[in-house]
């Protein structure tokens, strides 16, 4: 795929039809340590999620989560997520974190889609700061907050154990003018 543009990428809701794709990422191990998962979701707790985040805003769920679409010549294709948590309405700031799947890394989409979100999220939810968690050795994932002016702002040391030992975590974080 040649890099994405604006024009490309759709953020949409989700919808019960990306079950199976969701259900893919998110019981997929090599992403868990990002996320912050430990044990495989059950295709009835991801389906119990979606009807939730159909049902509910975020302003009482405190998250929400944004399929990224690309379109092609014949079909628009789901090739990842943006996540928004923390969501603190009074503070109007939140956390966000992306996933890109695997056969769409490299592509451009994360940097284009974080500028799709920050705008999403200044627009419509009226937020003031967002602030993402990185591994320090998720390069990729770095520099696609970095091209959207997300600065860091700190280490948090020995933060996350994959099992074998602790390895730190930045934070970024973009005031969105």
């Amino acid at each position: 795929m040649r890099d994405a543009t604006m024009k490309d990428i759709l953020l949409r809701a989700i919808e019960p039809q990306d079950i199976d794709v969701i259900y893919t990422w998110e019981n997929d191990e090599e992403i868990w340590e990002s996320s912050e998962t430990y044990r495989p979701f059950s295709r009835y707790i991801l389906e119990q999620y979606i009807i939730a985040e159909q049902n509910s805003d975020i302003q009482s769920l405190k998250q929400q989560r944004l399929m990224i679409d690309i379109e092609t010549d014949s079909d628009v294709v789901p090739v990842g997520c943006v996540d928004i948590f923390d969501y603190n309405v009074f503070h109007r700031r939140a956390g966000i974190g992306i996933l890109i799947d695997k056969k769409y890394r490299g592509s451009g989409l994360a940097t284009v889609a974080i500028d799709k979100l920050c705008i999403y999220c200044k627009r419509h939810l009226h937020l003031h700061s967002l602030y993402a968690n990185i591994a320090t050795d998720n390069i990729s994932s770095i520099k696609a907050f970095e091209k959207n002016g997300f600065l860091l702002i700190g280490t948090k040391k020995d933060w996350l154990y994959d099992g074998e030992g602790y390895h730190d975590e930045y934070m970024f974080q973009k005031i969105l003018r």
